[in-house]
């Protein structure tokens, strides 16, 4: 179970997303032109929601998917063209409510949104669990705890994003100009790559699961980490 510190930070990204920066994020997510830094992030979040799609099977019918920190559901609603069975949560009811009014209606899957913890336990297990940048406002260790959770409930895969620790990213969280002060997000954590790679092979939690594919998505303002990791099988 993830440290108290976990439920304080959790508690700050709930309060950034469904008050402080809910428009910001809303107009980010959709078609509407932005300024040149929120432009970077959109261009960077949409090839970071490319790879991890990629790392997905191209069929999900009559698979289940935890979109974990689902956002607005532009993962969902692709994992949903494959056919998936999604389950999308994320803490913002005002972002969940976005999610539903452009949920398309032709979805050969379906899509569940519900606003709540990526951890709740009642929402029971699934085959693919995807977490795209809900993990980059944690320190390791709770960023850790909650993927140990994932891959309790997780049958085949588990996709996750973190922000890498880089010069570059580490002199812009710094000078913190992300975003204007009115709506900047709650302090990025960086995690050098190799210790949370050495943390994952060397802890229990993991036992039966490998290290997958690794990519960094790196565009302008926009830095994160994308890691999979794969349950063993026996011929592995």
């Amino acid at each position: 179970m993830p440290n108290p510190s976990y439920q304080e930070r959790r508690n700050q990204v709930e309060s950034y997303f469904d008050r402080t920066a809910v428009e910001a994020w809303k107009r980010l997510t959709s078609d509407a032109p932005v300024s040149g830094i929120r432009a970077t992030v959109r261009a960077g979040r949409d090839r970071m929601r490319a790879t991890l799609l990629d790392w997905l099977p191209t069929d999900l019918s009559g698979k289940r998917l935890l979109d974990a920190g689902c956002g607005t559901g532009l993962l969902s609603v692709e994992a949903a063209r494959r056919g998936a069975e999604v389950y999308a949560v994320d803490l913002s009811p005002t972002l969940i409510e976005h999610a539903r009014e452009r949920l398309p209606s032709d979805l050969p899957g379906q899509i569940d949104f519900a606003v709540g913890d990526m951890l709740a336990p009642e929402q029971g297990d699934f085959d693919h669990i995807v977490a795209m940048d809900s993990l980059i406002h944690y320190e390791l260790e709770d960023a850790l705890d909650v993927v140990a959770a994932f891959v309790a409930r997780a049958r085949t895969s588990v996709l996750f994003t973190y922000a890498p620790r880089t010069p570059a990213l580490a002199l812009m969280h710094a000078v913190g100009q992300f975003f204007p002060r009115s709506d900047r997000s709650p302090a990025i954590i960086p995690i050098p790559e190799s210790m949370m790679q050495a943390r994952i092979r060397a802890s229990a939690w993991f036992a039966g699961w490998e290290i997958g594919r690794s990519q960094r998505v790196a565009k302008g303002f926009y830095t994160s980490q994308a890691l999979e990791l794969r349950r063993c099988t026996e011929t592995n």
